[in-house]
């Protein structure tokens, strides 16, 4: 079951592989000794990219019929056409500028809208001290908490069966010292100390929606995010997966770091999601700015070369990922060099609504090498089947009714009625 195009799996991606006996059933019966197809719809690994962009499409904010609406609603389609994954905002500062209104009803709109293409969500963050709500300085740090805990609690319920991950806390290893703006999350962390302040996202999000998947997330990829998670995981609180961070606006990691982060981080047996990822297809950040912010220039044009280079690195990058057993997600952090953050060209889709080679190269890897393409197969006289294919959804169909299952684990007998 290979694409003909494809080359035959790697040995060393059986963790990617899954396989099973199907026995295949119709009116009750076993279908013996039938030509069937099996195709895959879907896969389990999460290749995800920020949904920010659809926001206001969905939430009501455009003239359904206008220009922006258009581009958008184009952009959709190239967004959907390779991701599973999507992170939306709940940024403090902009989901509830005003204190007691939230955009709650926004981002549901928004949520439902991917949910109803089978797209997975996450929120990100919960508690953060930058883009937080500014109306939280003019008060005591008593009061800051309070609402910060009642804050988790109200969204990670209120979109509670649309959104089941999180990204309970973001940027910890920094939180407490954290000077470059007034905040009051700052404050609190610096009262609570950082596994404090971690341990009141987690428990209030766990009390929210026990079954929530939620991750602890970070830019800072030295040993002080390592010490941070072990005193973490020391202290019993439940961290589901690690997030880990990867902005690389001064050049790729290149395969040397990358290695050495997924065995730093691998080594505490937790899924390791690539929560940002970023490369760009222009001239790269000089390499002496330490905070990615300070870089601020009039133009930041793609170019020829650099998308080149973009699509080259991002593949070499995924296929490094998709290697290791540990990694469960790779999220991109922007598909459009419209509005991208910091105004870099660091998405996949040019400003004028074309493919850069990135997003051709990210589409060969999804939809072609690593994407079970359709392939018949015959029952024997019992109705049974085996199957094998990367991990995720398959669809069997034999004589106009299909019916769905998933490859998950290494063998697997699964029975099949058809519809």
């Amino acid at each position: 079951m290979y694409p003909e195009h494809s080359p035959q799996p790697d040995p060393a991606l059986r963790h990617r592989r899954g396989a099973a006996r199907l026995t295949v059933l119709r009116d009750g019966e076993p279908l013996a000794d039938a030509d069937l197809t099996v195709e895959q719809t879907g896969h389990d690994f999460g290749f995800g990219c920020i949904g920010f962009d659809f926001v206001p499409l969905h939430g009501g904010e455009l003239d359904p019929d206008g220009d922006e609406a258009a581009r958008l609603t184009a952009l959709a389609e190239q967004w959907l056409d390779v991701f599973n994954w999507s992170t939306l905002p709940f940024y403090w500062a902009q989901f509830e500028p005003e204190r007691g209104r939230p955009r709650t009803e926004q981002l549901r709109r928004t949520a439902e809208w991917f949910r109803s293409r089978g797209v997975t969500l996450k929120g990100h963050p919960l508690v953060w001290h930058t883009l937080t709500a500014p109306w939280l300085l003019d008060l005591a740090t008593d009061e800051i908490e309070r609402l910060q805990r009642e804050r988790i609690r109200r969204d990670v319920g209120d979109f509670r069966g649309l959104i089941g991950m999180w990204d309970a806390i973001n940027e910890v290893v920094i939180m407490p010292v954290f000077t470059a703006e007034a905040n009051g999350i700052t404050r609190l962390a610096r009262r609570l100390g950082r596994v404090g302040t971690i341990r009141l996202a987690f428990e209030e999000a766990r009390a929210s929606n026990p079954s929530a998947t939620l991750l602890l997330n970070d830019f800072d990829m030295s040993s002080a995010y390592d010490t941070l998670i072990e005193a973490v995981l020391e202290a019993g609180i439940q961290v589901d997966a690690i997030g880990l961070q990867s902005h690389m606006h001064q050049g790729w990691w290149g395969e040397e770091k990358t290695l050495r982060v997924l065995d730093k981080f691998s080594r505490y047996g937790l899924p390791l999601h690539f929560t940002e990822m970023t490369l760009v297809s222009g001239d790269l950040m000089p390499a002496h700015v330490v905070d990615l912010n300070d870089h601020v220039v009039d133009t930041w044009p793609s170019t020829p070369d650099g998308e080149a280079r973009q699509a080259e690195e991002l593949e070499a990058h995924l296929r490094l990922l998709w290697q290791h057993p540990s990694v469960a997600s790779a999220t991109y952090w922007g598909i459009s060099d419209v509005g991208a953050w910091l105004g870099a060209p660091a998405g996949l889709i040019r400003a004028d609504g074309t493919p850069k080679p990135a997003y051709d190269a990210l589409r060969r890897l999804v939809k072609g090498e690593w994407w079970t393409a359709p392939t018949t197969l015959r029952t024997d006289a019992a109705g049974r089947v085996e199957v094998e294919g990367w991990r995720g959804t398959h669809r069997l169909t034999a004589g106009g009714a299909s019916a769905s299952f998933s490859l998950t684990a290494p063998t697997a007998d699964l029975i099949l009625s058809l519809d």
